[in-house]
């Protein structure tokens, strides 16, 4: 088997076919049709497709596939791998800067809530060298080792057999049809305490799709030992099914990051909507929810929460309360100092802003959207969070204030020096 081809862009980066350019990573026609043919399959089924990636046409180019706000990993059936990173600032071609910038990525995952990521060992460099997809296989091989130290689960399962010994219950008409002139047989149904239940099943289903899918060494050598474990276990034949059996309890905990993964895997239940008939996997994340999350994780950990409380996607206050409460007003992050009750309303836009640009790039609606908040939560002061990047506007940190008591800031942070941007935020809750 051949090395697998990896194609890698940064956030609204292009890819182009034919002749080799500058300004574009250039594909293989067959990729190139085939990652634009996932993307047609999507539009006009996921409204959200058009903000995964854009298809126009440049005179002496032709057709450009534009990456927008997703990152993460496309897998095509030819076995190319298209993977998108961030855009984030000191950004350079070399091989180490990407590497760097696939090791914040894989930090800022582990911040996701209800995803199976807080396994994961970002700062490890040989995880880091892995395409993401390897990555992300790695992840459900180390969950499933877990899973077999701890002993595979058993349940008890129904058996049929014609068998040479009397055990459980005879079945009558089977055993009149069948032994006859085998008055040595006994055909009896009973109960077996074995690991063949269906969430073994579908480890197994998934270790199997792996194997063949997997182009890492490592990986594969790994599945094959994790193989033999379940070789009394047969693999599922009916994903929908064997999923519905699974009942997520105490007894069943250590499952549930592997079968977290194995929906991921088998069903194409991705983290974004998109899956294409062009596309055998499409594991994909809008990097607005990411930094989100990634910024509302560091402040949490990052004050004492004896002094403090922190609420992520605050669902407290309405825009109108008459006739009836309506427009619910969900900011990123409300911080609550316990000592005054003085809060603090933050939101994170995954921007770029710019010198360059009106009100350095800075949308109305945000604003607008952060004095709503100060007025509804009566809030000691309005934070807005970007991220720093190398188009990074001339102030630090900007405050615009109104006669009636509004403030609000914008702030940035640097993702290449998070604690520091994070330590700078939570000294101003305690000051002011």
């Amino acid at each position: 088997m051949g090395k697998t081809p990896i194609y890698q862009i940064k956030e609204y980066g292009s890819f182009i076919t034919g002749k080799k350019h500058d300004a574009f990573v250039t594909l293989p026609e067959s990729t190139f049709q085939q990652l634009e043919g996932f993307i047609l399959s999507k539009r006009g089924k996921d409204t959200d497709a058009l903000e995964l990636m854009g298809l126009s046409a440049r005179k002496g180019i032709g057709k450009v596939i534009t990456a927008k706000n997703y990152v993460g990993v496309i897998a095509l059936n030819n076995r190319a791998i298209i993977e998108i990173l961030p855009k984030i600032h000191s950004d350079t071609e070399d091989g180490a800067s990407g590497n760097r910038i696939k090791q914040i990525l894989l930090v800022m995952m582990k911040a996701l809530r209800k995803y199976p990521f807080k396994s994961l060992q970002a700062s490890n460099m040989d995880i880091v060298k892995m395409n993401i997809l390897e990555i992300f296989i790695r992840m459900f091989v180390d969950e499933v080792h877990f899973i077999v130290k701890r002993g595979l689960k058993r349940g008890y399962e129904t058996m049929e057999e014609n068998a040479a010994c009397y055990k459980g219950k005879m079945k009558f008409h089977q055993q009149i049809k069948l032994n006859q002139t085998h008055k040595e047989k006994c055909f009896v149904e009973y109960d077996n305490y074995a690991a063949n239940r269906p969430e073994n099943q579908l480890l197994k289903a998934t270790l199997l799709y792996l194997y063949k899918f997997s182009c890492s060494s490592k990986n594969k050598n790994d599945i094959k030992i994790l193989l033999n474990v379940f070789s009394d276990v047969e693999p599922s034949l009916n994903h929908e099914k064997d999923f519905a059996k699974y009942i997520p309890n105490r007894n069943m905990r250590d499952y549930s990051n592997a079968l977290h993964w194995s929906r991921i895997f088998l069903k194409g239940k991705s983290f974004s909507a998109f899956a294409g008939s062009e596309a055998a996997l499409a594991l994909l994340f809008p990097m607005e929810t990411l930094f989100e999350n990634y910024i509302s994780v560091l402040i949490k950990n990052s004050l004492n929460l004896m002094d403090f409380s922190v609420s992520a996607q605050d669902k407290s206050h309405y825009l109108f309360d008459d006739p009836a409460k309506g427009f619910l007003l969900k900011p990123d992050i409300v911080v609550k100092r316990k000592c005054d009750g003085a809060l603090f309303v933050v939101d994170t836009k995954w921007k770029i802003l710019s010198d360059n640009k009106a009100n350095h790039g800075i949308s109305q609606a945000d604003i607008y959207q952060m004095y709503v908040y100060h007025k509804r939560y009566g809030a000691k002061n309005a934070i807005v969070i970007y991220p720093q990047t190398d188009k990074l506007p001339s102030f630090g940190i900007k405050e615009f204030k109104s006669a009636d008591g509004v403030t609000v800031q914008v702030r940035f942070v640097d993702l290449f020096d998070i604690q520091s941007s994070i330590s700078d935020l939570t000294d101003m809750f305690s000051k002011i």
